[in-house]
This record gives structure tokens, C-alpha cells and sequence, in this order.
């Protein structure tokens, strides 16, 4: 997983309330086991029409909010069903950071676990960085979000800011207890070879 220290980049306002995974990921698009090409399929059902062409108006098809990599949004954000396609969707989009007021709890440990940062921030500060012009820059060593003229601090449990700060999977995480594991199961072994 890509370690995520400072993010500088466009930050694009989807600011509404109750973005669901359903609309993140839409259902047909969740027969793939693999992590990549669901960044085209992103908020399908809002981003494109019926025939499958953009639509001008929705905020990631403007020309200034093509490569965000912040998306900023309203209350409940990734609520609905537990899919970790939403993750897989946004991050194979270029989006590394959610800023809301809250999230679903399911969806935002899915996005520790794909190195997204679900950043929770009061909906006044998201709509002045919505209105900030210029980037945004996420530091998350500091805790901090930044806009011209704009400074706002975050809470992070320091587990969830280590794991993204050093770039640990879940797998990664247990690795760096191998020492531990292998000691404990060599100590099992001699305690209780029947077993």
C-alpha cells in the first residue's frame, strides 16, 4: 500500500448528505475480484447518461476536477451496503482522501485498509475549502488541512494515522509481529507437541 504522508491536490465538492456505496460503486459493476478499472465506473449513475456519455454538469467531469485526488462531501458518506468496491472505486480514480462531517463506520475502515483517508471535518470548514481557491493540502503527520488562507485541524486514532502514514496493509501489519508470532508458536509447539 502507497504510504500517505501529504496530499497537495484538487479537491472536487460533491457536497451532499448520504452518498451511498450503491451510488460510490454501483451493483452491476462488482463481478471483479481485482482492485483495478472501477475508477471508470465511479458514481456511474450521476456521471454518465443513459448512454453511457458524460455528463457536463457532474462535478468530476468538469475540467478543473478531472484529477482530484480530495473529494469533498456532506454528512454519512459511504453509508449503504459494506462493499469495498467504494474504496477500490475511488482510490483506482486517483482519490487518496474523503473529507465529510461523518461516515459509515464499515466503509471508513474499508478505507484504512486500501490507503484512502476518511477525514472527518465540520460541514462549515467543507464549504469553505469547497469555495477555497487553489489546492488543498492534506498534511497527516500534523493533522492538518490547508487551503489559502484556510487551516483547520483533525482528530486521527494514531493506529489508523501510522498504518496510512507507513503505508500497512493488513498483511504488512502482521508481518511486522512475525518475530512475536514465531516465538509464540515455537513455545506451543514445545509445550504441546500433540497438538
Amino acid at each position: 500500500m502507497k504510504p500517505f504522508t501529504t496530499l497537495t491536490g484538487t479537491a472536487a465538492p460533491l457536497l451532499r448528505a448520504n452518498v451511498d456505496t450503491d451510488l460510490i460503486i454501483p451493483k452491476q459493476f462488482l463481478k471483479t475480484l481485482v482492485r483495478t478499472g472501477l475508477g471508470q465506473h465511479l458514481f456511474s449513475e450521476i456521471r454518465y447518461d443513459a448512454e453511457g456519455r458524460e455528463l457536463p454538469d457532474f462535478i468530476l467531469n468538469q475540467p478543473a476536477f478531472r484529477g482530484a485526488e480530495l473529494l469533498l462531501s456532506g454528512p454519512n458518506f459511504g453509508c449503504g451496503s459494506s462493499r469495498e468496491h467504494a474504496p477500490w472505486a475511488l482510490l483506482d480514480f486517483g482519490i487518496r482522501c474523503v473529507i465529510a462531517p461523518s461516515f459509515a463506520e464499515i466503509f471508513f475502515n474499508n478505507c484504512f485498509a486500501n490507503g484512502i483517508l476518511p477525514l472527518a471535518l465540520p460541514m462549515a470548514a467543507i464549504q469553505e475549502l469547497a469555495e477555497a481557491p487553489g489546492p488543498v493540502t492534506v498534511d497527516l503527520p500534523e493533522q492538518t488541512v490547508t487551503a489559502e488562507g484556510l487551516s483547520f485541524r483533525f482528530e486521527l486514532e494514531p493506529a489508523r494515522k501510522n498504518t496510512l502514514v507507513q503505508g500497512l496493509d493488513e498483511i504488512a501489519r502482521s508481518l511486522a509481529c512475525l518475530p512475536a508470532i514465531e516465538a509464540y508458536e515455537a513455545q506451543r509447539a514445545q509445550a504441546t507437541p500433540w497438538l
